[in-house]
């Protein structure tokens, strides 16, 4: 899927500064269909990904032939990420909002992502430079977003508001140690005092969340007491549901009935926990 999605890129069919949503609308592969682009979302997603897998198989041969195209998404998160305009991404369920945190945290690591590729390429100049503009700007963010006793869910939104951070992970995963000031256990302190029966909500709008996103926070425990606080809700909600579907990962946490979706392949994102432990083994 993602080596689709570059070379729709690298062969000049897709000519933005960051990466396309999809290819077309099944089953004809003939160009975006969707609504409008995604920019921080999937220039994040792509590299974030690339730098996971090329460190899964210790080489850079994935991504050799489109570093160039890489080195351009990563250049458009450094300018655009640190303060997300009003755009489509994968949390906007509740509505889009211009300056969404956990968004800008997906595009710093998206920079962390390029320069751990850069590292393993030797290119310890580019590394060097990227690592440090990443580190900037997740100073910046845990400094302007930081409420009381939690991070908010846009710049400026105020104390009463918040969302899940899942996007920190690959900074515990890929101990990068990007992230200051333990900004990490204090949203995970926060997130546990914020649960419903049937799991923690996606931010404060809605009462419904997304699983996967649980599983990938659930991942950012300290310890496995918290890790199971998040997980056993989630449980509770696929084991006692009256929605009879193949699991749905967009559900609400206090009737623990499905809101949309069935079936889907984002349901991989449950093993976040288990890619973390056996890459520290």
């Amino acid at each position: 899927m993602m080596t689709s999605i570059f070379e729709y890129s690298y062969t000049g069919r897709w000519t933005k500064p960051f990466a396309a949503h999809d290819l077309g609308q099944y089953p004809k592969a003939n160009g975006q269909v969707y609504g409008g682009d995604m920019p921080l979302e999937e220039a994040g997603n792509m590299i974030t990904l690339a730098a996971q897998i090329c460190k899964q198989e210790g080489n850079t041969l994935y991504v050799d032939k489109y570093w160039r195209l890489i080195t351009t998404w990563a250049d458009y998160l450094v300018e655009n990420g640190l303060h997300p305009a009003n755009q489509l991404c994968t949390d906007d369920f509740a509505g889009h909002w211009a300056g969404n945190c956990n968004l800008a945290i997906k595009a710093i690591m998206g920079v962390v992502g390029y320069a751990e590729l850069a590292k393993m390429k030797g290119l310890d100049d580019v590394y060097e430079k990227y690592n440090a503009k990443a580190k900037e700007m997740a100073a910046a963010w845990e400094k302007e977003t930081k409420v009381k006793d939690h991070y908010e869910l846009a710049y400026g939104a105020g104390a009463d508001t918040w969302s899940q951070k899942y996007n920190m992970v690959w900074d515990k995963l890929w101990q990068t140690n990007i992230i200051p000031n333990g900004a990490m256990q204090t949203e995970l302190k926060y997130y546990l005092k914020k649960q419903n029966q049937y799991g923690l909500p996606l931010d404060c709008r809605k009462d419904y969340t997304k699983s996967d996103w649980i599983m990938w926070t659930a991942a950012m425990a300290a310890n496995n007491k918290d890790f199971q606080a998040f997980v056993e809700p989630l449980y509770k909600y696929i084991n006692e549901t009256e929605s009879r579907v193949p699991i749905s990962d967009w559900h609400d946490t206090k009737t623990g009935r499905m809101t949309g979706f069935k079936a889907r392949s984002v349901i991989g994102g449950y093993w976040m926990k288990v890619l973390m432990d056996k890459t520290r083994q």
